[in-house]
């Protein structure tokens, strides 16, 4: 390879690019010198995890959608067993609520700190992957290590594994844990705390590149804290919306280059993310520690910039931490008791379950039958939302960086789509990124 700027007749292909979660290509036209196109291809085969759905008793749904991502099968049981007691009008007691809160935090913190130490900062270290990573800086690696089985043992102590857990139920717990477990958590917390500090100087000192554009930003919002699991659909140009509206504004289109769906509001791309949830949610709803690692990371400069995600994902890493040590105190103060399941009946309904998840703000609809069986299921995934964005972002950065050598083009785009911390799929990270003239 010849590391020039790109001329106007230039081919140039990326093959085999790792880091990224899942099977894509970057195609980019060239003519005459000037960008005539660039596309994000998903060339991955279908799952039909709705297909598989239609038939299946309610209470199935959420052990199967499980298995639709390793990395946020909480995130998934979660959603499906909100849009069941969503259908049914069940009501999870406070102490149901909070053991969920305390796993879904934990799975979006091991979530983004594998994203931010294993595959966004071997580039900060110009690093090809975190082997040789972890052969010069070994406690980096480490620190990620400790975190992520921290969160991972949070999650197997409530959840009965670290993935596709298997006592979350719609309405309850098949097992609580036991006080004990719970304080062995806050044990451990202090150790946790202090490798997160030194993650955000970590991050301190890494420069992301400057790409300011104009985007719409969609999460869920609280009022009175950060949202991950509850509240409303709040955009950035528009007021708040009920979960079961999610259609009214997310409108979802195949397209002949991918084998993904697209997603628009109001006709344009969005993005979902870390980075939408700070900007509409506000660092106010933040702990005091994660306000000022924003402050740290000088989030604020970088509420229009995609490379912000990153920051935004250390300092979720911190209020995650914070929230997590508070509600464990919580449910203890509560007196753990022995709740069971809820009955659900066999009868038609229709609920929509809405949680935000590592990448964005994830969706499950049901309608039942008569029987309870699904009759009809969606699946809203927040990778799918941000596609559409990722490629108008590659359209709008690739004509400003053409003029620099060509490893540094090469670098860039594959450092976009990292950003967003797509998840393609749970399968083979590769990432396929060809120019043509």
């Amino acid at each position: 390879m010849h590391d020039h700027p790109l001329g106007a007749d230039r081919t140039m292909t990326i093959e085999h690019v790792a880091r990224v979660e899942g099977h894509g290509n970057i195609v980019v036209n060239i003519r005459e010198g000037v960008v005539e196109e660039v596309r994000l291809e998903i060339v991955e085969s279908p799952r039909f995890f709705e297909s598989m759905l239609v038939g299946q008793d309610a209470p199935a749904a959420p052990e199967l959608t499980s298995r639709i991502c390793g990395i946020c099968s909480v995130g998934h049981t979660t959603a499906s067993i909100r849009a069941v007691e969503t259908a049914y009008g069940i009501e999870p007691s406070a102490q149901t609520i909070l053991l969920r809160q305390i796993m879904l935090h934990a799975e979006i913190l091991q979530s983004h700190i594998l994203h931010l130490y294993f595959l966004v900062a071997p580039d900060a270290f110009s690093a090809p992957s975190v082997i040789p990573l972890a052969e010069k800086n070994g406690e980096v690696v480490q620190r990620a290590l400790r975190l992520k089985k921290f969160a991972n043992r949070i999650m197997a102590v409530i959840g009965g594994r670290h993935i596709h857990p298997v006592s979350m139920k719609v309405g309850g717990f098949t097992r609580i844990p036991a006080e004990g477990e719970l304080r062995e958590i806050l044990k451990a917390a202090p150790a946790a705390d202090a490798d997160i500090d030194e993650t955000v100087k970590l991050f301190e000192g890494i420069r992301f590149p400057d790409f300011k554009r104009d985007t719409e930003y969609l999460a869920l919002r609280q009022a009175d804290r950060y949202s991950f699991y509850g509240g409303r659909i709040e955009s950035s140009k528009l007021g708040p919306v009920d979960p079961d509206q999610y259609l009214s504004l997310i409108k979802e289109s195949v397209v002949r280059h991918s084998t993904a769906k697209h997603a628009h509001f109001h006709h344009k791309p969005f993005a979902v993310g870390a980075l939408a949830r700070y900007n509409l949610n506000g660092r106010e709803t933040l702990s005091p520690r994660a306000r000022r690692a924003a402050a740290a990371l000088d989030l604020e400069q970088m509420k229009d910039n995609p490379f912000g995600n990153n920051a935004a994902q250390v300092v979720e890493c911190v209020h995650l931490l914070d929230e997590i040590a508070d509600s464990v105190r919580s449910v203890i103060s509560l007196g753990l008791k022995d709740e069971k399941p809820a009955r659900v009946p066999e009868t038609s309904g229709h609920g929509v379950g809405a949680v935000e998840v590592p990448r964005g703000t994830l969706y499950h609809e049901y309608e039942m039958d008569g029987l309870g069986h699904i009759a009809h299921a969606n699946c809203v995934i927040p990778t799918g939302q941000n596609l559409a964005r990722i490629e108008q972002d590659l359209r709008e950065m690739v004509p400003q960086i053409l003029d620099r050598p060509e490893s540094e083009v090469r670098l860039q785009c594959e450092m976009l789509l990292r950003a967003y911390d797509p998840c393609i799929s749970c399968s083979t990270h590769m990432l396929n990124v060809e120019f043509r003239k």
